[in-house]
């Protein structure tokens, strides 16, 4: 009789603070793939970003680590343990570490292409002194650059992180006074999105009616809390930490990884009223707009617009591409399509059910539709993406 095969559990410690949603997405995607492959034993303790106690690591004689690395000193620590790392975080303090995280390019796309499809002609970014939202800074004015859109930088001090809270808000305030209005603004997070709604409130600047804003995390509770609620862009923290869990077992198992680099999607945009109105200067266009993002899942068509219109057909379809860079039908598709994505997300519906719901006729239809502006089917994307139905 063959013995049964023992594997050794693994000790891994998780250097990740569980102060905000993002990280512990990471977790949430760690967990589940230790829960459908191997146990470990895990080490993780309670801090914040900058905040962490490594006088541990002198003793502790563990198998590998999973670490968002964005200190000088956490760095060194991890190097001189010598064990498996994959990275999390973009700082890339130790960059011959394989590193896995967010597709910052991808983000600041998601946030002008969000903001223009509202109408807005000023774009405006408010970031921090991190990697991360340096990088979205740069990719943000450059597809601003790109597509020939005035682009307005809230000037972020090098000792930002030593100003007291009050202290960042009237640097934010004094940027908000000056940025030409109307305006469509993205937040390198949500925290500072909250920041920028607090400083448009005690200027007394509407929101969205004068700045619209879009923030990056979607961490619900924070998104809500503000007034209006905050609209956010949704990054895939789940298969971040799930993927980084991935790499880490193979290293631990003797296996090499090859692919320095994993840079994961986002997906989607958690639209609220922060960024929920259609600032365009046409006033029929933006009635139009306004009718398409309340009514698309209603099985209107064109023909609905041009009623509330005096212009023939020709007209309206010109005056509108004109506008919104897309045709009434093409925009009707987009706005459908997003709802297809949050009902797979969100709930686990079947397509002919989430058809119906986004204004498709069948399911078919509407799979087919989706495929070939995603390339991926309906199903596809729910499996990929999906990380805890409701």
């Amino acid at each position: 009789m063959a013995k049964k095969r023992f594997h050794k559990r693994h000790k891994v410690a998780l250097l990740i603070e569980m102060s905000n949603a993002y990280s512990r997405g990471i977790l949430r995607g760690i967990s589940a793939y230790v829960n459908e492959h191997r146990s470990w034993s895990i080490y993780i303790r309670e801090f914040s970003r900058g905040e962490l106690d490594l006088h541990w690591t002198r003793a502790w004689q563990g198998d590998g680590i999973i670490a968002r690395i964005e200190t000088p000193a956490m760095a060194k620590a991890i190097k001189n343990l010598r064990v498996p790392t994959i990275d999390v975080s973009a700082a890339r303090l130790l960059p011959k570490l394989p590193y896995v995280e967010t597709d910052d390019a991808a983000i600041a796309t998601l946030g002008v292409e969000h903001l223009l499809s509202r109408g807005f002609k000023r774009l405006g970014f408010c970031g921090a002194d991190f990697a991360w939202a340096r990088l979205r800074r740069q990719y943000f004015q450059a597809l601003c650059d790109e597509k020939k859109v005035d682009c307005y930088v809230c000037p972020i001090s090098k000792n930002a992180e030593g100003l007291t809270q009050e202290q960042e808000l009237q640097h934010i305030r004094q940027w908000i006074r000056v940025l030409p209005k109307p305006a469509g603004v993205m937040a390198a997070y949500d925290i500072r999105g909250q920041h920028v709604m607090e400083a448009c409130r005690s200027e007394s600047v509407l929101v969205p009616e004068e700045i619209g804003i879009v923030s990056v995390d979607n961490d619900e509770l924070l998104c809500h809390l503000c007034n209006p609620p905050m609209t956010s862009i949704v990054p895939d923290t789940y298969r971040t930490g799930y993927v980084a869990a991935t790499y880490l077992d193979r290293l631990m198992q003797g296996e090499t990884i090859e692919q320095q680099t994993t840079l994961i999607r986002p997906l989607g945009i958690a639209l609220r009223k922060s960024s929920d109105i259609t600032a365009i200067e046409d006033p029929v266009i933006g009635q139009a707009m306004n009718y398409i993002h309340e009514h698309a899942c209603e099985y209107m068509t064109v023909s609905d617009l041009l009623n509330l219109t005096n212009l023939s057909r020709r007209v309206f379809e010109r005056r509108f591409k004109q506008s919104i860079g897309r045709t009434p039908h093409e925009e009707i598709m987009r706005v459908r399509i997003d709802r297809v994505k949050a009902l797979l997300l969100e709930t686990d519906l079947s397509l002919n059910v989430i058809a119906t719901r986004a204004g498709f006729d069948y399911g078919s239809y509407m799979s087919y539709v989706f495929k070939n502006r995603t390339g991926l089917s309906p199903g596809v994307f729910r499996r990929q993406h999906q990380t805890s139905p409701t």
